[in-house]
């Protein structure tokens, strides 16, 4: 342990972060390995351009933006609906399809003391939204006469009382062997001037390093190697949030492979020019998504000849890889995005400091920053009311009452 520890003071001091190890002496010995490990495995040189990229201000005024083609689902006649459905269900029936739901989130913002996938929503049984989406897999697994694999990404935080929640409920009726559960990737907060922090265990503060993490974290968890193990050539990954998602969609697999693309996504129109949501483009050629933040008003509210949006088709995060895709992606590294927050943290002298307003820089990346690592990708429009209830806020817009209402009105549930 004291070689291990001079290694980790020797590192520090290079890289001007010696107060990681100012509490040190007031910690277990399971908790002072603990740290030193964190210590000894972080990239620093990456964590000091990170913060180096809080400096500068992000400017995309050199960068083409293009609209993107789309397949419009609701205005498929009944022959093309036909075809697509056609190639895509011969995939699915041979096993060759998974489904991976990203659920590393708490539901404080609901108001729930846990992973956002127990949150009861209040419908039927009082059922959860991990129940919710166990009965759509199950559902389409009976359809089609074969096992779905379904991967579940959890996080540090949550991982233990996931996989609990669904040990306790029997895995939902459905095959145990089936289920995988994997942790998300974490990268250090750190301060506004550039110091990592301490939390409140005595380790380094992390945060979950954002959905794009999930292509590293499926590598490294294993998942890419047991998806080709048994066969599986395409996943959807979509998020946990969303009760009206439909995980197993032989249409979108279908257009994808019509069009031999190695990815696919689906989009909703967006409300209105000031919507507050991403929106897919061609972005210097590549697909992409274009954030509200970036897209200037003029292309915003810019409309076609038919009235509608030129720049429409809100990203839903319900997105489709081919297994050999998700296998590239994850061998590069997408670019990191920063977001200003409040953190908890313990100073020098061992003080708890609650803050008041963002003290503190979050790293993450986004899942829709590896489209442009692929050459094209299929767009598949569909209708919001149909297939986006998401379940994010406690009231107003995104709540479980809105949510509510659009699962009921989807199924017909008085």
């Amino acid at each position: 342990m004291e070689e291990k520890y001079e290694a980790a003071k020797n590192c520090l001091t290079k890289h001007n972060q010696s107060q990681l190890l100012s509490n040190y002496k007031n910690l277990s010995s399971e908790k002072k390995e603990k740290l030193l490990d964190q210590i000894l495995t972080i990239e620093f040189n990456q964590i000091e351009e990170l913060y180096e990229s809080t400096k500068k201000e992000v400017s995309f005024a050199n960068d083409k933006i293009e609209p993107i083609n789309y397949v419009d689902k609701g205005a498929l006649t009944d022959d093309e609906l036909k075809k697509y459905n056609s190639l895509g269900e011969e995939v699915i029936k041979e096993g060759k399809y998974a489904v991976v739901t990203m659920a590393g989130g708490q539901g404080t913002r609901l108001g729930h003391n846990g992973p956002k996938g127990t949150f009861k929503l209040g419908l039927d049984k009082d059922k959860s939204i991990f129940e919710i989406l166990s009965d759509s897999i199950k559902k389409n697994s009976e359809k089609y006469g074969v096992i779905i694999p379904w991967y579940i990404m959890t996080s540090r935080e949550n991982n233990e009382q996931t996989e609990q929640f669904f040990k306790q409920n029997n895995y939902f009726g459905y095959d145990s062997s089936a289920i995988t559960f994997f942790k998300q990737g974490e990268l250090p907060m750190c301060s506004e001037d550039g110091k990592l922090l301490i939390d409140e265990n005595g380790l380094i503060k992390e945060a979950a390093d954002g959905h794009g993490g999930i292509f590293e974290s499926m590598r490294r968890n294993g998942i890419i190697y047991d998806m080709e193990k048994r066969g599986v050539e395409w996943a959807f990954i979509g998020p946990v949030d969303n009760v009206l998602v439909k995980m197993v969609d032989p249409t979108l697999l279908g257009v994808a492979l019509d069009k031999n693309v190695q990815a696919a996504g689906k989009s909703v129109v967006k409300a209105g020019p000031k919507e507050k949501v991403g929106v897919f483009c061609k972005k210097n050629g590549k697909p992409g998504v274009v954030e509200y933040t970036e897209i200037t008003p003029d292309l915003a509210e810019a409309t076609d000849e038919n009235g509608e949006l030129i720049f429409g088709e809100s990203h839903i995060n319900c997105n489709l890889f081919s297994v050999k895709a998700i296998e590239e992606v994850s061998k590069k590294k997408l670019p990191y995005h920063c977001a200003h927050k409040k953190a908890k943290y313990i100073n020098e002298n061992g003080e708890l400091v609650v803050p008041e307003k963002p003290n503190a820089y979050k790293f993450e990346s986004f899942i829709f920053d590896a489209f442009d690592m692929l050459e094209d990708m299929a767009i598949l429009r569909v209708k919001r009311e149909e297939e986006f209830a998401p379940v994010k806020n406690a009231e107003g817009n995104d709540s479980p009452e809105t949510a509510i209402k659009l699962y009921k009105d989807f199924y017909g549930i008085k």
